[in-house]
């Protein structure tokens, strides 16, 4: 991605920041976007530990919500551990994976946890001074590995995009120089564009197994599953007698919410083999948790081997399969071999399972936790 020109700037060195071979963190990714998520004509100027808060609150969703690693693994300096602390530790999950940026930001700058302070101390040691590092002149060895005790070093280079005022630990301030300062405002949306690119190749190297890393970067949005719901309604109307699985609740009793059995949170998509009918309440209590495989998976096949049975019995709902499949079977393959002609109960309970289990021992490996009804 060609960063945009400015003929009094050296873009080449912004190109470089997030070099593969450069990055052994993820905590350049997050700081450079906290500068670009709070700059302003009227503010330029920013203390270490606003920016580091910001820098927990873009992280936040990544892995409250999405359990993703961001790496690496048991350091101290490590934006994911922060959170992981704040999330499970801290705040118990009272606050939620879903909260609002700016109740976040405000919760967080109001917090006097210890642990937590000394945690945002301690990512003030590399950033503020690595990023800059393809900028510095690379005779001065000082430079080679930058930190607070070369501040007045690096207030000596040319080219930078920030300076430093005196060291003040979590106090320190950055005072962003104008020419990048105007710069950074105006390409704002394209430069935070390239850090996320940058950082979702970054992600996917340190979470492999996990699909959909583009659309885990940002909060969740609002999904679209009324063709599903559509879907589910035809086929309900044409077996009454369905339940759902988790409860046994007749179906037909019921105002229906759609459930991913595997978590929306893991798998970033909306495709029917992993979309079945459930309550609003049972919904609401298993969130983004894993149902026990041992105790729903048996119940999820009948459903789905019933409701696959009746687009051969019944026009309505085949008519409404090919509607949904058309936004809602977008893997050719699963598509070709599970919704294949006139399986048997054995032939697609067998394919079911080899779509829907890989998927879930990946889910549980990154953190999802396994849940039951009643527990």
């Amino acid at each position: 991605m060609i960063l945009p020109y400015a003929e009094n700037l050296s873009i080449e060195y912004l190109s470089r920041v997030f070099d593969r071979n450069r990055i052994s963190n993820c905590y350049k990714y997050f700081w450079f976007m906290a500068i670009l998520d709070k700059i302003s004509e009227d503010e330029t100027e920013f203390s270490y530990d606003e920016l580091i808060t910001e820098m927990i609150v873009i992280a936040w969703y990544m892995v409250a919500e999405y359990h993703l690693r961001l790496g690496p693994n048991n350091t101290v300096d490590n934006v994911e551990e922060v959170v992981k602390y704040l999330y499970e530790e801290l705040y118990h999950k009272q606050v939620p994976s879903t909260v609002k940026k700016d109740v976040l930001r405000d919760l967080l700058s109001n917090e006097t946890d210890k642990r937590f302070l000394k945690y945002k101390d301690i990512l003030t040691n590399n950033v503020p001074y690595c990023l800059q590092s393809p900028f510095y002149n690379p005779n001065n060895k000082l430079l080679k590995n930058p930190n607070k005790n070369i501040i007045p070093e690096l207030n000596q280079e040319k080219r930078l995009i920030y300076y430093f005022r005196e060291y003040q630990r979590l106090n320190t301030k950055i005072i962003i120089e104008d020419d990048w300062a105007g710069y950074l405002i105006k390409n704002r949306e394209i430069l935070m564009d390239w850090t996320r690119y940058n950082l979702i190749g970054y992600l996917q190297d340190r979470n492999p197994s996990v699909p959909g890393i583009s659309d885990k970067i940002l909060p969740p949005y609002a999904r679209d599953l009324k063709r599903v719901k559509k879907y589910w309604d035809v086929v309900i109307k044409a077996n009454p007698s369905l339940k759902d699985i988790y409860e046994g609740t007749k179906l037909s009793d019921i105002p229906i919410s759609i459930d991913h059995f595997i978590p929306w949170q893991y798998v970033a998509h909306d495709e029917l083999w992993n979309l079945s009918p459930t309550t609003k309440s049972v919904n609401s209590r298993k969130g983004n948790n894993l149902p026990s495989w041992d105790r729903y998976f048996e119940e999820l096949l009948e459903l789905e081997y019933k409701a696959y049975c009746l687009r051969y019995a019944k026009e309505a709902v085949a008519k409404e399969f090919e509607k949904c499949a058309e936004y809602h079977l977008n893997n050719t393959e699963i598509k070709n071999t599970l919704y294949a002609d006139r399986l048997s109960k054995t032939d697609f309970g067998t394919r079911l399972f080899n779509v829907v289990r890989p998927v879930y021992d990946s889910a549980k490996n990154c953190g999802f936790r396994e849940w039951n009804l009643t527990v």
